[in-house]
């Protein structure tokens, strides 16, 4: 796991790369490499900044300089092994132990077919000083980040898009249908990028450059089509054993020369893991967190540490607890600033702690249950839009009756909130919408009609594109699978444009590298060849899931409530944040721009503090946005946290 930088045919390339390289030195504080070649009247220049995880010596250093190939790579290849053996067999000598040489000699050897057979999480760029091509490449799934830049026949690529705002000197421009997508989405979909100039090589594809200032795009992995293949075998009758590939994947994930952790929230996803994990590496760590009584109370959020103690205490697991009383204030301008783009998911605060957390304490390496919902139907709203269509079906007179008396209930009091009510207002607001629209109101943060009112008039058109851009995401596909269809939307759009980014910006600003062993390939096919009547059953999500896991965890864990890797952010709001969020809405700079308009917040604000509505989550995306927006609009490339 690193950073990676670089540029081709970019006046004063090395200059430029360096100043790349030296913003993402979070991400690899155990060392640092360049390298440069000659280019048709320019030049390449690759940089890179290493965390040593496999292959600690100077043979897993980088940029890797081998026979006319030049490689910076970043992230990990759990089929290395076996990619080696193959290679080894052909003639091919290996100075080191690293996954970094494997694929070197992989791309020597087969070029862009290569990319299929890669199982693991990679971002890279690779240089033939022969042809003067540069190629980049992206994972399948999206997992490792890649943002570009194309300037006439010049490009400059890295990890985070805040290095390539630092290498133009802060001249990006922000592009305002990005965050009108943000506001909705409460991340930036993966599609887009906060910079107009800026984009993100989308996943599963390739872009090469030549000398002569072509530039070819590739596809070598497209979801649809894993989708389209599982339907079909899911018809043919052909099963995966889920067990199998799960416990296989975790495994493979576990490969490394450094001591490897997991998360243990005790829910399932996590608990499954570490359950598999344990076996493979007896007495390995974990790490959860819990929040302050106060705070957890007012949330009314689950204990879930007594789930997390007692797969610990059953597999012999060495659980670390760290209590989640954060300086917000302190942390919010800290996470927008290594968070990239705004994204209003508070998770990410807490992957941030724990990972640094588990940093002092000499872990680089941790396994996550990331990705399982997603695959497996395992978020309320997969359910919800289920029982919707049941709801459909309720007599009109009775539906408005329930409507009105759900309405009338409070979110919270002073003393706390009540779960139950948010959940039921957030169900009545999206159950008797049509399908693709039901599901995106069922995770989005506001209708069309809030959106508009909340924006520039003068962005209207924009959020016709957004929202259409969400529709023929969902409609691309030939299942005919309603739980299948949702799975993939999540796949395609809500994985790697949230969960997936907030957890690799999160644990590299801590220097740690997260895995995600339900994001692999192999798990994903499997996901696919599951009928979704065999991951909803009766109320249960991921029903197929919790099956394989029942003959490795008590009963008690699979078939818990559903828990939240999430905050208490209504206590944040009401008390650490209420000044901040007061002084955003009336004297912030997205107001004062006119992005956002103060009377569509002031009202958020003011139902949100009489209990009527939950508005907390939309108001922290607010706080993330404003503080994003400062800084990208400063024009100075400075980080947000030297913001006031």
């Amino acid at each position: 796991m690193c950073g990676i930088a670089g540029t081709y045919r970019w006046p004063d390339g090395k200059v430029v790369t360096d100043r790349l390289t030296d913003t993402l030195a979070h991400r690899g504080p155990d060392g640092a490499g360049r390298y440069g070649h000659p280019v048709g009247d320019g030049e390449v220049q690759l940089g890179h900044r290493r965390l040593a995880i496999i292959d600690l010596s100077e043979t897993g250093a980088q940029p890797l300089v081998s026979d006319g190939l030049a490689l910076t790579y970043n992230g990990e290849l759990y089929n290395a092994p076996e990619l080696r053996a193959e290679l080894a067999a052909t003639g091919v000598r290996f100075r080191g132990t690293s996954d970094t040489e494997v694929l070197l000699e992989a791309w020597r050897r087969w070029g862009t077919d290569c990319l299929p057979r890669l199982r693991g999480m990679f971002a890279f760029g690779i240089f033939d000083e022969r042809t003067g091509d540069l190629v980049l490449a992206r994972d399948q799934l999206g997992i490792k980040p890649l943002f570009l830049l194309r300037r006439g026949e010049g490009l400059m690529f890295a990890s985070e898009l805040k290095a390539l705002a630092a290498a133009t000197g802060g001249s990006l421009e922000v592009d305002h249908a990005s965050l009108v997508a943000s506001l909705l989405y409460y991340w930036v979909p993966d599609s887009r990028c906060a910079f107009r100039e800026a984009e993100k090589l989308p996943p599963g594809s390739w872009l090469r450059c030549r000398p002569d200032g072509r530039v070819e795009r590739g596809r070598f992995w497209n979801l649809k089509d894993v989708a389209a293949e599982g339907r079909a075998r899911a018809r043919a009758g052909e099963q995966p054993d889920l067990a199998v590939v799960v416990e296989e994947s975790t495994r493979r994930h576990l490969l490394s020369d450094v001591p490897v952790a997991t998360f243990l929230s005790g829910g399932l996803d996590s608990s499954y893991l570490t359950a598999l994990a344990a076996r493979h590496q007896p007495g390995i760590s974990a790490y959860t967190i819990g929040f302050r009584t106060e705070d957890a109370k007012f949330e009314a959020m689950p204990d879930d540490l007594r789930y997390a103690r007692q797969v610990a205490e059953r597999f012999g697991v060495d659980l670390h607890e760290i209590e989640i009383a954060p300086n917000v204030l302190d942390l919010l301008p800290q996470m927008t600033y290594h968070l990239d783009e705004p994204i209003g998911d508070p998770a990410a605060i807490n992957t941030y702690l724990i990972c640094s957390a588990a940093r002092e304490a000499g872990v680089k390496v941790m396994l996550s249950g990331m990705g399982a919902d997603e695959l497996f139907a395992g978020y309320r709203k997969h359910l919800a839009n289920l029982l919707a269509l049941r709801y459909q079906r309720v007599p009109r007179p009775l539906r408005r009756g329930v409507s009105g008396v759900v309405d009338r209930l409070p979110v919270a009091t002073s003393r706390r909130g009540y779960r139950s009510v948010r959940f039921a207002k957030r169900f009545l607001s999206f159950a008797e919408l049509p399908e693709e629209t039901a599901f995106r109101r069922s995770y989005t943060m506001y209708d069309q009609d809030e959106l508009l009112a909340l924006i520039d008039p003068d962005l209207a058109g924009t959020v016709d594109d957004v929202l259409t851009e969400h529709a023929d995401v969902y409609q691309d596909n030939d299942l005919d699978d309603f739980v299948n269809r949702m799975c993939l939307t999540d796949a395609r759009m809500f994985l790697p444009g949230l969960n997936l980014t907030y957890t690799d910006r999160s644990s590299m600003a801590a220097s740690t590298e997260v895995r995600v062993p339900y994001v692999d390939v192999e798990v994903v096919t499997a996901a696919f060849a599951v009928p979704g009547d065999r991951k909803i059953v009766g109320r249960q999500g991921k029903a197929v899931l919790k099956e394989a896991a029942a003959s490795v965890l008590p009963r008690e864990i699979v078939y818990r409530p559903k828990g939240l890797f999430s905050a208490p952010l209504r206590a944040w709001m009401s008390r650490d944040l209420a000044p901040l969020v007061r002084e955003v809405v009336n004297d912030g700079l997205l107001v004062r721009s006119g992005f956002l308009r103060r009377d569509a917040l002031a009202r958020m604000v003011a139902e949100d503090a009489a209990g009527q509505r939950d508005f907390s989550k939309h108001l922290w995306h607010v706080l993330t946005l404003e503080y994003w927006y400062r800084d990208a609009t400063s024009g100075s490339g400075r980080s947000t946290r030297s913001v006031a």
